[in-house]
């Protein structure tokens, strides 16, 4: 199986990165109410939507965030 360069997901475009076997995408930074930084709300649906897309698809595949709105989409080996 091989993956495709890039996956848009409800118009978010998660672009593949070879390097970290991962799709990611940046969107606005939000916080909660502790003052930690969260991906925007609709942004963290399409990454979860994304990690069933691939899973369907029969890949190992666990949805993240990071900082500044970043969003990842791992391929676990």
């Amino acid at each position: 199986m091989e993956l495709v360069s890039n996956r848009i997901v409800q118009g978010y475009i998660f672009l593949w990165d070879e390097a970290n076997e991962m799709f990611e995408c940046r969107g606005d930074v939000m916080y909660d109410n502790y003052h930690d930084e969260t991906p925007e709300p609709e942004l963290w649906k399409a990454a979860l939507l994304l990690e069933k897309m691939l899973k369907y698809e029969g890949w190992n595949a666990e949805a993240n965030h990071s900082e500044k709105g970043w969003v990842e989409v791992t391929i676990i080996k």
